[in-house]
This record gives structure tokens, sequence and C-alpha cells, in this order.
């Protein structure tokens, strides 16, 4: 099932994808819903992200070869994790497919797009077991973590260059029915392919990932944990278009601007 929020005025309802269509719902997949007998054709109908998260986590530096490009640009002070140590974004930097991503304009060219799998936990979640962790989850969506490394090795913190306006494009929609061991993550820039590898190859994988934080922070319906980027790809700049493929799922594309 492919779980969607689509925009009509001021109102956010979500819907089911069915073929070509969107079938409406009243009520949200996080608790009680049913159909109210609306459909309309999916090219006709304006997609948000398809979740607005009360508590935004991504589990980076999850993929060895990820980990090894920021140890060579950063040195010593990001280390291999030995344990899920996920840090928080933002909702602020949430954007949907095919709306645009803006570099602000004093952020200098080393803006880089990751592309990710994220998981939409659909349970409240309280110490929960590796066993257990996955039934808690409703669905998977694609995630592009855009990145400003230069802020990432002077600022203190994360604030700007992973939070900026724009910096989180997800979407299209929330899949339900995914076999994560056939996953493919793809990126591409201005239609080349940049980076193309198997999404399930996780230094902590979800279950873990889910048990750990668990332990520690409530997990509710709707919150979302971003599981990481493989490699790396080359700089994105003004004029050019990002899309995140996870083969299984959906994609999503996003026009870039700098900010005058």
């Amino acid at each position: 099932m492919k779980w969607v929020r689509a925009i009509d005025g001021e109102t956010t309802t979500y819907g089911i994808v069915e073929s070509d269509d969107v079938a409406f719902v009243s009520g949200s997949p996080f608790g009680r819903w049913e159909r109210t007998g609306e459909t309309r054709k999916l090219a006709s109908v304006r997609l948000t992200y398809p979740v607005t998260p009360g508590s935004f986590y991504c589990q980076g530096r999850n993929y060895a070869t990820h980990n090894n490009v920021l140890y060579d640009d950063f040195g010593a002070k990001y280390p291999a994790s030995k344990m899920p140590d996920p840090s928080q974004r933002s909702n602020n930097a949430l954007i949907a497919d095919g709306e645009t991503i803006v570099i602000p304009a004093d952020a200098g060219p080393n803006v880089h797009p990751e592309g990710e799998l994220v998981v939409v936990i659909g349970q409240r979640c309280k110490n929960v077991s590796e066993a257990d962790a996955l039934s808690k989850v409703l669905g998977y969506t694609v995630g592009n973590d855009i990145g400003q490394r230069d802020w990432l090795k002077s600022d203190n913190m994360i604030w700007r260059a992973k939070n900026s306006d724009t910096f989180k494009p997800m979407g299209p929609w929330i899949e339900t029915e995914v076999d994560l061991d056939a996953l493919v993550t793809r990126v591409r820039i201005n239609g080349e392919l940049e980076m193309e590898h198997r999404t399930n190859t996780m230094i902590f994988g979800i279950a873990q990932v889910i048990a750990t934080m668990t332990r520690y922070v409530t997990l509710h319906p709707g919150d979302v944990i971003w599981m990481g980027s493989e490699g790396s790809v080359r700089q994105i700049s003004h004029g050019d278009v990002v899309e995140i493929e996870i083969e299984g799922i959906g994609k999503i594309t996003n026009p870039v601007i700098r900010a005058s």
C-alpha cells in the first residue's frame, strides 16, 4: 500500500495510491481511517511530503564507504560509531518531490545530496526488542539528506549544515510493502547516475537502531528515522536537478537554486 498526503487549498488529506488513482480517506494511516469514496487521478493531485514527523532522526555514518569519505574530510572529529547514535533533524527543512532545494546565499560550494531510506514509525515504541522492532514500522519512503560540509566542519552543531530550509526532500509516499533486501538506491544529478548501491547494507540495521533508540526515547507514530547514505557524490549547484530513487519504493526529483 502506498500512502500519500495531498494538498487541496488549505486542507491536507491522506490517500492511497491505486494504479494511476488516489483514493482519499478520512483519518490517517497512524490511527483509524476509512475511505471517503472520492478518487482522483494521481497526476492531477498535488502531493506534499507524506508525513510531518513529531520527531525526526537520522542515523548518520551508517555505511562503510560513507564513513571513509567523512573520515578523510574531517579526521578524528568523526570516528566510526560503535553503536547507533542518531542525530536530530528539523521539520523546517522538509520539502516534497518536485519542490526546489535552495542553497543559502552565503553557503560555499561544498553542498552534497545523500540518498537515504526513511523509516516511518507506525506504533508507539518503548524498550522494543530487535525481534519486534520491524513490526512497529508503518512503512518506508525516500529522503535526500542535503548537507553543507564546510559548515559541518566549522559549526559546533548541525543546525544549518543539515537543517537549512529545503535541505530535506522526502517522498513521494509511504510504501508499506517492502522487501528490505531487494532495495537499490540510486542518486542522479542532471540525469547522470552518480551512485548506485544495495540499500540494506547498513552498518546498523533498522531493527538495531529502533531497539537501541527506544531504550532511551519513546518513538511515536509518524516519527521518522533516516538511515544514512553510502559513499559520496559530487557537489550540487544552481541549475542542477537531483533525483533520489530507491527501487521498490519510489523516487523524488528536486531542482536546485542558489539564493541571491
